[in-house]
This record gives structure tokens, sequence and C-alpha cells, in this order.
């Protein structure tokens, strides 16, 4: 498996990493911060403008959701573009972002407020949802284009699908989708990217899995999997 990626703060810096990242742990919770890339490494986004501006702070103790799920404590903490103090603007927690389309939605978990590349912890660029933990180490969380955000707690109600959009973005393993092996058949030209990881944290060592496909792409998810992540894909089904 292979995964390509690209890494931007201004000007785009080609990352390309041979193999598959592994993880020892399973699950999902607060994660390792790192860098990764786009279409390959999560941790990955060409950045969009923001503005900077106004918060809505909130809080979040853990993940799991559902488009249909009940979920406990279901809150908008994160609202309209910006940049956010973790711990004033925005608390460590994990939160969800949904109906966002053509990767429109940027957003950047960083340890510092100077905007240099070595700053940068984690990023994406989002179509559909997305999950990102906020650690207490992080400094600042960015965000531009997104819809709300909310914050998300450890108990979600609902039941998961067997089936996602295969540009859908992130689904959280027991919660928004079941366990087991999925297919997506009809992907061109490397475009469909698909991602096991243990945690939001979208951190290179969060990482389990994942491969850039052309024809049909097969993945078996693990019930300690914590998320799995598809974009440019076609729609998954699950077939065993």
């Amino acid at each position: 498996m292979g995964m390509k990626g690209k890494v931007a703060l201004g000007a785009v810096v080609g990352i390309v990493v041979i193999g598959v990242a592994s993880a020892t742990s399973g699950g999902d919770g607060d994660g390792g911060s790192g860098g990764g890339g786009d279409k390959g490494a999560s941790a990955s986004a060409g950045k969009k403008p923001g503005a900077s501006g106004g918060s809505s702070a909130g809080s979040a103790d853990g993940s799991g959701d559902a488009d249909s799920a009940e979920v406990a404590d279901k809150v908008v903490a994160i609202e309209g573009d910006g940049d956010f103090q973790v711990g004033g603007d925005v608390k460590p927690g994990t939160y969800r972002t949904s109906g966002n389309t053509d990767d429109m939605c940027y957003w950047e978990r960083a340890k510092d407020a100077s905007g240099e590349i070595d700053s940068l912890l984690a990023n994406d660029n989002v179509s559909g949802t997305s999950y990102v933990t906020i650690l207490a180490t992080d400094k600042l969380f960015k965000s531009s284009g997104c819809k709300d955000w909310e914050a998300v707690g450890l108990k979600a109600k609902g039941t998961p699908a067997a089936k996602m959009a295969g540009n859908g973005g992130m689904f959280r393993v027991g919660a928004d989708i079941t366990p087991g092996t999925y297919r997506s058949t009809g992907n061109a030209d490397d475009l469909c990217y698909w991602e096991r990881s243990k945690d939001a944290s979208h951190s290179i060592d969060s990482i389990i899995a994942n491969n850039n496909v052309n024809g049909t792409a097969v993945a078996t998810i693990s019930a300690s999997d914590g998320y799995f992540k598809t974009t440019g894909c076609k729609d998954w089904v699950k077939t065993g």
C-alpha cells in the first residue's frame, strides 16, 4: 500500500510516503500530533484563506456520532471562520463538522500562532464529514469554509450503516458505520483514497492502514478501529 501527500501553508510542499503507517493500538481518544498529506495522510491539505476572528467556545470529552444518531450534549462549539485559541476560544476534545462540499472546508491544528510550516500539527481539506480531536497541548485551531463544528460526546446512539458515500469523509466505526469488509468499484486515476485510523488526531501515527486506489477497492474495517476515511471514491458497500 502507499500514500501520496501534500502539506501546504502558503507554498505547497510535496510529500510522498511509500508503505503503510502502522499503529499498535485501536480505538479513539487523544492522539499524538504530526503532519501528513492530503490524499495520503489525513494530516494534510492545501491551505485555504480564512478570516481571523470570532469564536464560540464549547467542550467535548470524546468522539462518536452519526448523521442519524442522538448524541448526548451535542453542542455547536466552533462557528464560522477564524483562528481559535485552545483553552480560551475552544476547549480540548473531539469535534465534528458535516455537510461540507467540494473540499472547501479547511481546518488546522497548530502548536503556535506563528503561521510557519513548523507550527502545523495536522490539517485537512474536507468534503462531507470530518472529526478532529483537539489536544490540550495544541495552541490554535483554524477553520475556514467549514460548517459549524459540534462537540461530540463519548456515548453515541443509533444504528451504524453498512454502506458509505465514497466522498463522504470520515465515519466513526461503531457509530456511523459497522465493522466489516467493504467494496468500492469503478475508481479511476488513483483518486480514491481510504484510511483506517485509530483516533481523530490526524497524525501519521494514528493511521492504521491506507491506500490510493485505481479500479476496485476492498477494505476490512476492524471493530477496534476508531474511524474510516474515504475521499474521491465510489460508494462503499459492505460485503462481509
